[in-house]
């Protein structure tokens, strides 16, 4: 395992260099909130960061929310929900909800733990806060059935230089098995973020997802959370 502290001000400067590089797109526009499709309920809150908000793709249509509720709205009537904001961890994602009315939902489909890996927030207190905010999801919401996507895996990012992307890499893996972990000990479901390692398929910033990879990642949640509906 790469010692990170010895490597701290490289890491530090890397960070900001890629900062400065990337390319800084907006969160996709449409609507955040509805009802689509007919048949049994389904009642979906949808929590997360920059790549729940749909950064990467022009509208919600063509983002995670918008590719998940047309899915599902093949089978089920769903009412649904996103509450999403670039730079979300797992912590500032509990005030988001706490500034959210409260209402009744069946499902979440959550998608935190990037910004916590790259903020270089330790483990424990990543594991805690990601575990109050599906307290708060289950508390306050009433959710039943979570469905937690993992984190992706960031060593394959060219836009991050080495060693930064060997050290991310290796805190995403750490990271992403803490959620699997978390979904088992609450009867919910992991979604791995390995859809495809064609970096071509990335948003043109080089860090967040392009619409077949939303698409692949829509459908394949889609499909987890049918198996509870």
């Amino acid at each position: 395992m790469t010692r990170v502290w010895p490597l701290a001000p490289i890491l530090l400067v890397q960070g900001v260099w890629v900062a400065a590089r990337a390319t800084r797109l907006p969160e996709a526009e449409g609507p955040r909130a509805g009802v689509a499709g007919a048949g049994p309920d389904l009642r979906l809150l949808i929590l997360g960061d920059s790549s729940a908000a749909g950064v990467g793709v022009a509208r919600q249509e063509a983002a995670l929310a918008g590719q998940v509720v047309a899915d599902l709205a093949r089978s089920h009537r769903v009412s649904w929900r996103l509450v999403a904001k670039s730079g979300a961890t797992a912590r500032s994602a509990q005030a988001l909800l706490q500034s959210t009315p409260a209402g009744t939902f069946s499902h979440a489909l959550v998608a935190l733990g990037v910004n916590d890996t790259k903020n270089f927030v330790p483990l424990p207190r990543f594991e805690a806060a990601y575990a109050a905010t599906l307290d708060q999801l289950s508390t306050r919401f009433g959710v039943r059935h979570v469905v937690l996507s993992g984190v992706p895996p960031m060593g394959l990012l060219p836009i991050l230089p080495r060693p930064l992307r060997d050290v991310l890499g290796a805190r995403a893996a750490r990271f992403d098995t803490v959620i699997r972990a978390l979904a088992a000990a609450r009867g919910g479901q992991h979604l791995p973020m390995d859809f495809t390692e064609d970096i071509s398929q990335m948003a043109e910033d080089g860090l967040h997802p392009g619409p077949d990879i939303y698409a692949a990642w829509a459908a394949r949640a889609a499909a987890l959370l049918r198996e509870t509906a």
